[in-house]
């Protein structure tokens, strides 16, 4: 519910500023090496809304729907690491910088806003890229994001299989929003 709520949220607040995009196939994946067993995750329920005229972007991210291979491991990440019940969702919020709608082809850009995860809301500047592909617009980016910095605490004696670190990729489809 509060999912749905931060979306309609989203969308009214961008009514009138020009052509909307909401997310239609969403994907945000983590993937951690560690020395004893690698660890990756998908969430394919991200929902996304992007202003084209402003640049400004949203995007929320349900912990809860994260899938692991183990079923274990899903149950660990949102009980003792994600405490998803006390820090359901993950939130974005900011600017795209460097879209340019009247170029084809693969653009280079860099999103620049707040996350936040497990409770902790720090700025972003990360690298992606945009292309429009026909009436869509195609949005990835690959950035690292360190535990630490969101307060995510790893136990001493799983040192072996929790990296420090995870590479997040981002690999949206969005349309236009139509009213």
């Amino acid at each position: 519910m509060k999912k749905c709520i931060f979306f309609i949220v989203m969308t009214i607040s961008f009514v009138g500023y020009g052509q909307k995009y909401i997310s239609e196939k969403a994907l945000v994946s983590f993937y951690s090496h560690a020395a004893i067993e690698d660890i990756k995750a998908d969430n394919k329920k991200a929902t996304s809304i992007f202003d084209v005229a402003t640049g400004e972007i949203a995007f929320s991210v349900a912990i809860k729907d994260f899938m692991f291979a183990k079923t274990m491991m899903q149950e660990h990440f949102n009980e003792k690491y994600m405490e998803t019940e006390k820090f359901p969702k993950s939130t974005f919020q900011g600017k795209i910088v460097g879209f340019d709608a009247t170029k084809k082809g693969l653009q280079q850009v860099k999103a620049q806003g707040k996350i936040t995860l497990h409770g902790v809301t720090r700025i972003l500047d990360v690298p992606g890229t945009m292309e429009i592909q026909g009436n869509r617009i195609l949005m990835k980016s690959v950035f690292v994001a360190k535990l630490v910095d969101y307060n995510i605490t790893r136990p001493e004696l799983m040192f072996q299989k929790i990296a420090e670190q995870v590479d997040v990729t981002i690999d949206f489809t969005l349309k236009p929003y139509e009213k």
